[in-house]
């Protein structure tokens, strides 16, 4: 394997290292530029699916039908996802984790600036549909290891006592991702109908090209990860992670799956399905894109404050104050939305998707990494992430938009939906050892620690997000 000279070497690290420092800000800058156009993509891609692919790609079948139809190739996208994962996180586990992060960036950028292109089935009929499926598939292969590669790179970049806050750092690219297709979509719903379904609707699916240069140029300067350089020199490097992760990790990828319901179902849920629920009530098309900018914008506070507390009180605690709050939410919000106001609908999407989610999402990002051993890492996040995507996240907007077809447009439905996944997280928590501050160097998954490991842990730092040097100045994972 190549040698990384300027990756950190083993010992004690602090911001005060000038070398280590600069690491740290180009692995944060690389992971938040990414997860911004993964979800610029995703969440582009979800508002016009709701809103416009129904129309153009699929009008012979009619207004529900079509949107339906246009939602189920959301849900295609989600089923990519894993086999992408199950791809590229093998790939990331023994090539490394920064070439990986170069391809699967051009390869969902890319996809999702050709449906900017893509004819309508005016033009050519059936194929248009099928290209649009295809290549959400493209899309939906490049992301199945993005973000899990993301977090990885970033928890194993991290100082160990403030882990939780740098790796949720890069989870921020997220918001702004979400934050600027919602502002993009709150101008098209000004633009005329029958220029929007023409052509205006490409520009933003266009524009994804600018991201996806600034995404590789930043990432052809990022160092690789300093532990899968420890696992290079120590020759500990996994032939076969994906057999690894399955023989050895079943229980943590359960777990992953099980933390990640309620996250990404209701993440899915108030970003898509609820826009598509109240615009059938008569709520003009911009307001839902509204809510979730305004829902994106808490979650810029929300995300790298969550991440700080579950350095001081522990990832599960924190995470099952978020299951809580959401659980809490999904009593209130639908009855809210069925009524049809665009200025309740703006508060209770703003706050379920910015803040119930959100501080689950904060405590996720570096509870993830930590659950599993150093050599099978990124696959194993990548698992745990793709297959909760696909039956939480992936076919939420879909089984919503049938629910609504099955029970006349009922919001009661919907809210038993979003508190099943909700009440399946808070159990995980339950089961779920504890992992803050774990050495991750270390080959075995969190749930084999020895109790000697874990009280070795670092004692958590007095206020995160304040860190002194001297608490900065802690071994980190390397």
């Amino acid at each position: 394997m190549a040698e990384h000279p300027n990756a950190p070497a083993p010992g004690v690290r602090g911001s005060d290292d000038p070398v280590y420092a600069a690491n740290l800000k180009r692995a944060t800058l690389a992971a938040s530029v990414g997860s911004a156009l993964e979800y610029y993509d995703f969440a582009l891609y979800s508002l016009a699916s709701a809103l416009i692919f129904g129309k153009i790609f699929f009008p012979g079948l009619g207004d529900a039908a079509g949107t339906v139809a246009s939602l189920a190739t959301l849900a295609i996208g989600f089923l990519a996802r894993p086999i992408g994962g199950l791809f590229f996180g093998t790939l990331g586990d023994k090539l490394g984790r920064k070439w990986v992060l170069m391809i699967t960036i051009a390869l969902m950028g890319g996809a999702s600036t050709l449906i900017g292109v893509l004819p309508t089935a005016d033009a050519i009929g059936v194929w248009a549909p099928i290209l649009l499926i295809l290549l959400r598939i493209c899309q939906g292969f490049g992301a199945g290891a993005e973000q899990a590669g993301a977090t990885t790179l970033m928890a194993e970049y991290s100082p160990t006592r403030r882990r939780g806050y740098y790796s949720a750092l890069p989870f921020v690219g997220i918001m702004l991702g979400t934050l600027l297709a919602s502002a993009v979509f709150v101008g098209l719903g000004q633009v005329p109908t029958e220029a929007l379904l023409g052509w205006v609707w490409r520009i933003p699916f266009l524009a994804s090209i600018f991201l996806i240069l600034v995404a590789v140029f930043i990432r052809m300067k990022m160092e690789e990860s300093p532990t899968f350089v420890k696992l290079e020199k120590q020759e500990q490097v996994s032939e076969h992670p994906l057999g690894d992760v399955f023989r050895t990790s079943a229980p943590s990828i359960l777990r992953g799956i099980g933390l990640r319901m309620a996250e990404n179902g209701g993440s899915y849920i108030y970003q898509t399905l609820a826009i598509t629920y109240v615009s059938k009530l008569g709520v003009q098309t911009s307001v839902g894109p509204l809510a979730v900018a305004v829902g994106a914008i808490l979650g810029l506070v929300t995300i790298p404050l969550s991440g700080a507390l579950s350095d001081k009180y522990g990832r599960m605690k924190i995470y099952r104050i978020g299951a809580i709050v959401q659980l809490a939410l999904a009593l209130v919000a639908w009855p809210l939305l069925s009524t049809g106001n665009a200025a309740v609908t703006v508060v209770v999407i703003a706050i379920s998707y910015g803040v119930g989610v959100n501080i689950m999402l904060g405590a996720q990002c570096a509870a993830l990494p930590e659950l599993f051993g150093s050599r099978h890492r990124y696959i194993g996040v990548a698992v745990a992430r793709e297959f909760s995507a696909i039956i939480a996240g992936g076919i939420a907007p879909f089984v919503g938009a049938l629910l609504l077809g099955w029970f006349s447009n009922s919001w009661i439905p919907l809210a038993i939906y979003v508190i099943v996944l909700t009440c399946i997280t808070l159990y995980t928590t339950f089961i779920t050892p504890e992992t803050r501050s774990r050495d991750l160097t270390l080959l075995g998954d969190a749930l084999r620690d020895s109790p000697e490991q874990v009280a070795q842990r670092p004692a958590p730092l007095v206020a995160s997000l304040r860190g002194t040097e001297a608490d900065n100045a802690r071994p980190v994972s390397v």
